[in-house]
């Protein structure tokens, strides 16, 4: 069996979604609504990398990234999230695959860094890591994490675009 990582695909979106709901389904800590956010992010065109995992021609995984706004006005900064593998196919290393291809996506777009919601063990092994400036209004600091890509700093609130708040 071969993985393969590549863009999604227009004829992607169904098979996207079934694994986003198959992956969140027993997940505590959420509304369950990561496959509304896709949808949006995708319909918004604020879907700026969207990564699937392929093995053997079947999507078992799926990673987002979008823009986010810093009260600072730091420009450049990008949210990780929703990733999604496959129940079957979890601790199996098709997560941390799409990570470092979002990462190296990311690289490419020469983007100032990357922000995520998530627990802190799995992410900081890419590098990630709790930074004092940069906050998310209602959540423990330790769970919200940035990437630094370029050499500034930015310092404020962070914002998710507003497919975020979808819940159909």
């Amino acid at each position: 069996m071969t993985l393969k990582i590549r863009e999604e695909a227009p004829t992607d979106a169904p098979s996207i979604k079934a694994v986003t709901i198959a992956a969140f389904l027993h997940t505590p800590h959420t509304s369950h609504t990561e496959q509304h956010i896709i949808d949006a992010l995708r319909l918004a065109g604020a879907l700026t990398v969207s990564l699937v995992a392929e093995l053997d021609g079947i999507v078992v995984g799926h990673v987002a990234l979008s823009p986010v706004v810093i009260s600072d006005g730091s420009a450049g900064w990008y949210g990780l999230g929703p990733i999604s593998v496959l129940p079957a196919h979890q601790h199996c290393g098709v997560g941390t695959t799409l990570m470092y291809a979002a990462i190296d996506a990311l690289r490419l777009q020469e983007a100032q860094g990357c922000v995520l919601l998530g627990n802190p063990c799995y992410y900081e092994r890419f590098g990630f890591q709790s930074y004092s400036g940069l906050t998310l209004a209602g959540v423990p600091p330790e769970y919200f994490q940035a990437l630094f890509l370029g050499s500034e700093r930015p310092n404020g609130c962070v914002t998710y675009h507003p497919a975020f708040e979808a819940t159909s």
